[in-house]
């Protein structure tokens, strides 16, 4: 659902793809390493199943889609070595990205599997909590197919095009964006531990939106972009509304 013809070689940016109603499947990174190669680094969803999707619009093309299973992906709270900003480095080794902030350096890197990097489940959902306080959403099974771009507010992360060729759900996509329809967004709330993806947003007894994503005590949801000034409550817990933070966008 991106342009990715805007990208140069080494360069990456976030993307997704669609039901034909608009709706998101998956998000992923987009990394093109020249004009015969491009990686999708897929967030939450089956590549296998994406993959197999993406398969069924190949054609005449000579092209070649197929999910690695000779690289891990690991994680540290440090800037990177070499990468910056939406440009990767790539080398004989691996690709690094920059998915750091103006709040904290973070660095991805992809390199061949490697059984000896252990999980580090704390680790995990602070990088989680880092996604989803960027307005970056994790999409769990459920919550697939459920939203669309405008309502993830993935405008913010320049994830969606409405100006390039046709992809699935573009129609509906451009046709909000250009008659102003959209009227729900992401927000980030705190205060709520034990929220789960799915569940109300409420204002006393008015059911204002859903939890997209949830970790720890933070929780993304999708919520009226002009809203009654009221307390909020997830599962009868009150939680402060508090900003997105910027400078994930690449």
């Amino acid at each position: 659902m991106s342009d990715i013809a805007m990208l140069g070689d080494g360069q990456w940016q976030w993307s997704g793809w669609l039901t034909a109603k608009g709706r998101v499947i998956a998000l992923f990174a987009v990394l093109r390493h020249s004009a015969e190669r491009l990686d999708l680094i897929v967030l939450d969803a089956d590549a296998a199943a994406l993959a197999a999707s993406l398969k069924r619009y190949v054609f005449r093309s000579k092209v070649s889609i197929e999910v690695r299973s000779d690289a891990s992906a690991t994680g540290r709270f440090a800037a990177p070595s070499a990468a910056q900003g939406a440009t990767a480095a790539i080398d004989a080794s691996g690709i690094e990205l920059d998915l750091g902030s103006p709040a904290g350096p973070r660095t991805l890197a992809l390199r061949e599997a490697d059984s000896g990097v252990a999980d580090d489940p704390d680790a995990q959902l602070r990088w989680r909590a880092f996604d989803i306080a960027h307005g970056l959403p994790r999409l769990s099974e459920d919550q697939r197919e459920q939203w669309t771009p405008q309502q993830l507010s993935l405008e913010r992360l320049h994830a969606f095009s409405v100006a390039k060729g046709c992809y699935p759900g573009q129609e509906i996509v451009a046709r909000t964006h250009f008659l102003g329809q959209a009227k729900r967004g992401l927000a980030v709330l705190r205060g709520a531990p034990d929220a789960a993806p799915g569940e109300d947003v409420r204002a006393g007894e008015q059911a204002l939106g859903k939890v997209v994503s949830v970790a720890g005590d933070r929780v993304l949801a999708v919520l009226p972009l002009e809203r009654p000034d009221a307390p909020l409550q997830v599962g009868g817990i009150d939680v402060v509304d508090t900003a997105l933070l910027d400078g994930l966008a690449r």
